[in-house]
């Protein structure tokens, strides 16, 4: 998985953060001769006040068992927040995984009545971002809501949804630390390897970023975006965890701009969802019976 095929995660793991600290950062004049972007082992072993042979044998992957205590070091000297750091000592405290069963995605029948029933844009979506269900409004938004599609995928691979995003390089680097979260040890899951590997091959910026290690919480937040037919619109957006499934909505500000606009967008879709009913059916071509 372009680097997490390994078992040597927490040495991956300081050595991506190791390049992300500046000599600056830690208080170590830069000198004229260095050939490393961030610090070397033997300046974070002295920060840290361990051995450079010590820390050397952690980010080798030959002592997987570093105290509390050194991990705490580690984790001031690289400058991690705090959920970096809650990261950083879960890796050294991973126990041999064992074969897990995974059980089908399921969308329950309460969760798709209630999406069919909210008037903003909502939709679920599985632990490795595969779009189960979404409502009209979520597909009014981004037609890349629709069920069947992945939404790291669409990020990375599709223009439109590039050109979607007000920030789309700021949105990508939280997404990925998202990702990294989400998918914690299970790093054998079949679909984690097929969607890591086939961005890892196809996109640039993913490479870029997934080897950056960052981690960030699956949490909410705002977004502004660009739709083809409304505009620029600012939604928050808001994921709750129901059973084995995330349920995504995005919401604008009462009475703001963004609110009439997404009213507008419901209109447009309701209407091309009626013009689409009372067109003739073409020849060979059968509509849906009634329920």
């Amino acid at each position: 998985m372009n680097g997490d095929t390994s078992e040597n995660r927490l040495g991956d793991y300081l050595r991506a953060r190791r390049d992300l600290v500046s000599p600056r950062q830690a208080g170590i004049p830069a000198g004229a001769n260095r050939r490393v972007p961030g610090l070397r082992r033997e300046e974070v072993a002295m920060l840290a006040g361990i051995s450079a042979d010590y820390y050397l044998r952690l980010e080798r992957g030959r002592d997987k068992n570093p105290s509390p205590q050194v991990l705490e070091s580690l984790a001031r000297v690289l400058h991690l927040d705090d959920v970096e750091r809650t990261y950083l000592l879960g890796l050294a405290a991973v126990l041999p995984r064992k074969p897990r069963r995974r059980r089908p995605e399921h969308v329950p029948a309460r969760i798709h009545q209630f999406l069919a029933h909210l008037p903003v844009p909502a939709f679920v979506e599985g632990r490795a971002f595969d779009v189960l269900a979404s409502n009209p409004m979520a597909v009014a938004l981004s037609p890349r809501l629709r069920p069947g599609y992945n939404r790291l995928r669409s990020f990375f691979l599709d223009p439109e949804e590039q050109a979607f995003h007000d920030d789309w390089e700021k949105a990508a680097a939280s997404f990925i630390a998202t990702v990294r979260t989400t998918m914690g040890d299970d790093t054998d899951n079949p679909r984690f390897v097929e969607l890591i590997g086939e961005l890892a091959l196809s996109s640039q910026p993913f490479r870029t970023l997934w080897a950056r290690h960052d981690v960030r919480n699956l949490v909410g937040g705002t977004v502004t975006v660009h739709h083809p037919g409304v505009g620029e619109l600012r939604l928050h957006r808001d994921k709750m965890a129901v059973e084995d499934v995330i349920l995504v909505v995005y919401y604008p500000d009462k009475d703001s701009d963004s609110d009439e606009k997404l009213r507008l967008l419901a209109a447009m879709s309701q209407q091309e969802e009626r013009a689409q009913d009372s067109r003739p059916a073409s020849a060979g071509e059968r509509r849906p019976s009634a329920p």
